[in-house]
Order: C-alpha cells, then sequence, then structure tokens
C-alpha cells in the first residue's frame, strides 16, 4: 500500500517489480510491445555472440537473457535498463574458466563453473546492495576504466581475427594469437573472411546513417540467408537445442571457488561500474532518480537467475539500453517482451537460425570490441593530465600482455595508488592578491600574486595524515627559509582530516616556527578537526585565539596584533 505521500510501502518498495505492475498504463503496453521485439532481434545475435566469446556453447548466451531479463524486471527500479552478456565480461568468464576446463572437452562443466561465478557476482552485488556499499564502484578510476576498456577491445579484436577468417587457433595470450593469426592466415577460408568483413562493414558503417533499423539484425540476418541460400561451405552455429533449461544450482568443488571468485569480484567492479554509469545517463534524461543501491540488488537478482538456468554473469548494455529507449520502451515489459521472444524460438523456432555462420558472431564481437575504444578520451589526457593518460596506457597493457583478469587487478590497484598518489603527493599553493579580482589565488593559471609584506598565506589540498604530514612539514620550513615571514596563515578548506601522526608534526611545526619568532594561524578549518586538534592537546602548543573563519578575518586579527 502507499503512505500518505503516495509513495509506495511494504512488498511494492522491496520488489520494485510490484510496484511497476500496480502502475502500469495500458497505453504502454504497444510501444513496450514493439521496443521489445525489436530488441530481441538484438538481444539473439548478441547474446549467442557474447557467449561464445566467453567459452561457451552459443545457446548459454539466449538462456541467459532470458533469465537475467526476467530477473530484474522483478527486482530492477529501472524502467528502461536493459541486462545481457556483455562484451566486457564474457572475457573474465573465458580467462577464469579456460585453466580449470577445455570448453570444447567437457562443455556442461564449463557452462556449471560460469554458472557458479554468476551466482558468485550476484550475491556479492545483492550483498552491497542491502549494505548500502554503491561507493565501491568507485574503486576503478575514470583513467583505469578508459584503460581497461581500451585493452579488453584489443585483446577481444586479436582474438576474434582467426574466427572471422574462417580458422581457428590454439594460442594464448596476446603475442602468441597475434603470432598465430599471422601463421594460420594461409589456411583462412576466403568466403568466410568475406563474408565475416561484409557483416562487419554493415555493423561499422549502418549506424552512420540510420538507426531505425538495427545493424545487427540486417547483418546477421543477412549473413545467415547468404549462407543458406548458396549453401556456403563455412562453419554455422547449427540448430540449438530445443526447449528451456531447467533451474538447477551449479555446483563443481570446493577447489574451484577460489579462481571463480577473483573472476566475480572482478566482474562485479565492471559490470557495477558500467550499471551505475548507463543508469544515470537514462535516468537523468528521462527526469528519474538513480537509486544504486537497488540497483545493485537488481543485478545481483538478474545475475543468480542466469547462473540458475545454464547461463553466466551479466552486465547492462548501453548500447541495448539506448535501443530499447529509442524504440519507445516505457516499462521493464520490455524486456520481458524479449525474454518471451527469446523463448519463442528455443521452444518452437529452433532451427531459424541454423545457417547463421561463426563468422557473422565473430563480426557482431569485434563490432562490440570497436565501440569499448575511447581514443578522445586518451586525447584530452594527452592535453589535460598527463598523469592520466600514463595510468591508462599501464592499464591497457596489464590487460593486453597480461591477461583480462590480471589486466582488472592491475586496474582496481592502479585505482588505489592513484588516490594514495593525490593524497600522498598533494598541491601547496602560496596565495596572494591579484589585480581586478576579488578573493585570494594561487599563482595556477598564470596569476600573478601580490602577498601581504611579512605574512605568508599558504593552502594545504589534502587531508593531513601520517603518509604526507612530512612533505607539508617540509613545505612550510622551505618557504619560510625563502619568505622570512612573521606569521604563516594556513588556509585549511581543502583539509578534511588530521590524524595523530600529522597532529604530531603540527605540534612540532609550531614550536620550531616560535623559536624562530614566526606566528601559525589557521584560516576555515572544519569545526570537526579544531576539535579534533583540541581533543590531541595540541591548543597547549597551537594558540586557540589563531583560528579564523576566513583569510581577511585572520590578517584583520594580525594587523591589530602589530
Amino acid at each position: 500500500m502507499p503512505d500518505r505521500t503516495g509513495s509506495p510501502t511494504g512488498w511494492r518498495t522491496a520488489i520494485p517489480g510490484i510496484n511497476a505492475a500496480h502502475t502500469y498504463r495500458r497505453s504502454w503496453l504497444r510501444f513496450d510491445l514493439v521496443a521489445g521485439v525489436v530488441l530481441a532481434a538484438i538481444l539473439v545475435p548478441q547474446g549467442m555472440a557474447y557467449a561464445e566469446l566467453a567459452g561457451l556453447p552459443a545457446v548459454t548466451g539466449l538462456y541467459t537473457t532470458i533469465a537475467c531479463l526476467v530477473g530484474y524486471a522483478v527486482m530492477g527500479p529501472s524502467r528502461v535498463l536493459v541486462l545481457g552478456p556483455d562484451s566486457a565480461v564474457s572475457p573474465l568468464i573465458f580467462a577464469a574458466i579456460a585453466p580449470i576446463v577445455v570448453v570444447a572437452d567437457d562443455p556442461a562443466t564449463a557452462i556449471t563453473l560460469a554458472g557458479m561465478m554468476a551466482v558468485m557476482v550476484g550475491v556479492i552485488l545483492v550483498g552491497l546492495g542491502v549494505g548500502k556499499l554503491g561507493f565501491v564502484a568507485d574503486l576503478l578510476s575514470k583513467e583505469v576504466q578508459v584503460g581497461y576498456m581500451n585493452g579488453l577491445a584489443i585483446t577481444i579484436f586479436v582474438g576474434q581475427l582467426p574466427k572471422l577468417c574462417g580458422f581457428s587457433t590454439d594460442a594464448d595470450g596476446f603475442i602468441a594469437e597475434v603470432q598465430a593469426f599471422v601463421d594460420g592466415f594461409p589456411d583462412r577460408n576466403p568466403t568466410a573472411m568475406w563474408l565475416g568483413l561484409a557483416t562487419l562493414a554493415i555493423l561499422l558503417v549502418l549506424p552512420r546513417f540510420t538507426r531505425t533499423l538495427p545493424a545487427v539484425l540486417l547483418a546477421v540476418v543477412g549473413a545467415t540467408l547468404v549462407t543458406g541460400l548458396f549453401d556456403l561451405d563455412i562453419a554455422t552455429v547449427g540448430s540449438l537445442p530445443k526447449g528451456l533449461p531447467r533451474p538447477a544450482l551449479p555446483w563443481t568443488n570446493v577447489s574451484d571457488v577460489a579462481p571463480m571468485l577473483v573472476a566475480a569480484i572482478g566482474i562485479t567492479l565492471v559490470s557495477l561500474t558500467d550499471t551505475i554509469a548507463t543508469s544515470t545517463a537514462f535516468s537523468a534524461r528521462r527526469g528519474e532518480e538513480v537509486e544504486p543501491n537497488k540497483e545493485m540488488i537488481g543485478i545481483g537478482v538478474a545475475n543468480v537467475a542466469a547462473g540458475f538456468f545454464q547461463g553466466f554473469a551479466v552486465s547492462t548494455s548501453s548500447s541495448r539500453t539506448a535501443v530499447a529507449d529509442q524504440t519507445g520502451a516505457k516499462s521493464q515489459v520490455t524486456g520481458l517482451i524479449g525474454a518471451g521472444v527469446v523463448a519463442l524460438l528455443l521452444l518452437v523456432f529452433n532451427g531459424l537460425l541454423a545457417n547463421l555462420p561463426q563468422t557473422a558472431l565473430a563480426a557482431v564481437v569485434i563490432a562490440a570490441a570497436i565501440s569499448l575504444v575511447d581514443l578522445a578520451t586518451l586525447r584530452r589526457y594527452l592535453g589535460l593530465h598527463r598523469s592520466s593518460l600514463f595510468l591508462s596506457l599501464v592499464a591497457t597493457g596489464g590487460v593486453v600482455f597480461f591477461g583480462v583478469l590480471q589486466g582488472i587487478l592491475i586496474a582496481v590497484v592502479l585505482s588505489i595508488l592513484l588516490f594514495f598518489r593525490r593524497n600522498w603527493w598533494p598541491h601547496g599553493e602560496v596565495l596572494g592578491r591579484v589585480d581586478g579580482e576579488e578573493g585570494w589565488h594561487s599563482e595556477v593559471g598564470g596569476h600573478v600574486i601580490e602577498g601581504r609584506p611579512g605574512i605568508l598565506v599558504f593552502r594545504w589540498e589534502a587531508p593531513l595524515f601520517f603518509a604526507n604530514a612530512g612533505m607539508f612539514r617540509d613545505r612550510v620550513r622551505e618557504l619560510v627559509r625563502a619568505e622570512n615571514p612573521a606569521w604563516v596563515v594556513l588556509q585549511c578548506e581543502a583539509i578534511t582530516d588530521i590524524d595523530v601522526t600529522a597532529a604530531d608534526v603540527l605540534e612540532q611545526l609550531d614550536e620550531e616556527l616560535n623559536e624562530q619568532g614566526v606566528h601559525l594561524a589557521f584560516v576555515e578549518l572544519r569545526a570537526r578537526l579544531k576539535n579534533l586538534v583540541y581533543d590531541y592537546g595540541l591548543f597547549a602548543t597551537l594558540d586557540a585565539e589563531h583560528f579564523y573563519g576566513s583569510i581577511d578575518e585572520a590578517l584583520a586579527a594580525i594587523d591589530g596584533t602589530t
């Protein structure tokens, strides 16, 4: 029942699908029906392609698509977000499964391992959502995200080239795969290669002219018809197993839990980061609010559902969400209709895609990989922040040369190191007046600043803690030696914390400056930190009267004492 404000409560709050059903309008159905059918036309080839990218049978991509769409429709808060197999997640799945089992020899075990991983991802995401830990998405900085995706694109592109050209290799690792492709290229299947290149051209060129007709639908249907009509001698998907899978708990051995868990954590970070970004973008466009914690629960349930129905881990797809949005989707009924169409394909028309060529699926994957590349951001980093460019390229190199799983771990470590670097070696700026401008400025941006004789105004732009306290002290000492002021006014607006080590450093620095006839004053120090300074017992050294609300207030007080 809704409360007095009209907001849903009880089960309708806990299960968004119930509230969506209660508030659904009949006028939406025709829009959702059209959007669902169009969406299914994209979900089928992409689901199959990304399943093979994960090293699994193509049909598992369809099982995954159905289960995750239904799961998210029940528990997902967004009206338009579309989940499914993803080009950024599938390589992580393959990287985790490949060392344990050879898929071609034992596909059943591979499917079970992928299902275990999906359930783990789901449980982690639901736990994060229930614990309101959405900030975990921030563990991957923008620089590292861009680098990781660029590396992933390169890896996927190289790995799919043999399949695009109609042959296969057993190489493992980027360098080995490049070498194997070069060595195997003379054995290519020309028919498969040209059909694959034609499919890829449609996927890349058609969206530049129109988005009314989905390029992936036209390309895949065209390749399938050409293969069947001309009876081409190339590898095809073949008839799909008829029917839907029964739900079952995916489980192999206890020894498999650890490697699956490592991959699950990586998938969680990638999926969560992508989902929050996509959800934010489309919610803003539709005037809706993002609910990150509910999104995590919704994605988590979708992953658990996929795992129990012979599927694998999923993420949000910005391209498929865009299709749903552009075709007028009004609610998650769009996803349910899409899932129903895919289920109908498996139950009744399982032979419809028998002539779908493997080279066309490779083209779908390569097109998705190309869409992951973000050179524009790298160019922006080059002009604005070269350290960000370096970090991004290191993340790319980690994925390309050390592997996808190792690459995601390198990406996370880089993000954490980036955080520490920015707080370990923060900026400290001398402030002064600028002719014709209000306030206090640094020399950044070409400003010519003018200080007050005998007064040094210094801004520290980070929390004061054990790792940077010594640097702070050394910087103040250096400035005092150079300027020989009577007062050092510390502008503390950016200081968000002071730990015990930093407090000791402040006490020692104040005593040292006092011996030189220099006084220390604090400006815009947060009330919480001022109380913390008191708790540390620093007012025995620091003068309690030398804490001010602004630089001008501090200077006026200093003028009154001289």
